[in-house]
C-alpha cells in the first residue's frame, strides 16, 4: 500500500471558505431568525392564556 499525496492547497482554500460560508449563514443570518420565531410564539402563546377565561371547577 503506498501513501496517499498531499491534498492541494486549492482544495483547502476551498474547504476553508465553504466551511466560513456555512458558519456565518447558520449562526449569522439563520440564528437571529430562528430566535426571532420562538419570540414571537411565546408573545402569542402568552396573549392567548391571558384571554382564555379561567377554568370552571
Amino acid at each position: 500500500m503506498k501513501p496517499k499525496p498531499p491534498v492541494p492547497l486549492w482544495r483547502w482554500l476551498l474547504w476553508w471558505a465553504a466551511l466560513g460560508l456555512g458558519l456565518i449563514i447558520f449562526y449569522v443570518l439563520l440564528t437571529p431568525i430562528w430566535v426571532g420565531l420562538r419570540w414571537a410564539a411565546w408573545i402569542a402563546e402568552f396573549r392567548a392564556r391571558r384571554r382564555r377565561p379561567p377554568p370552571l371547577g
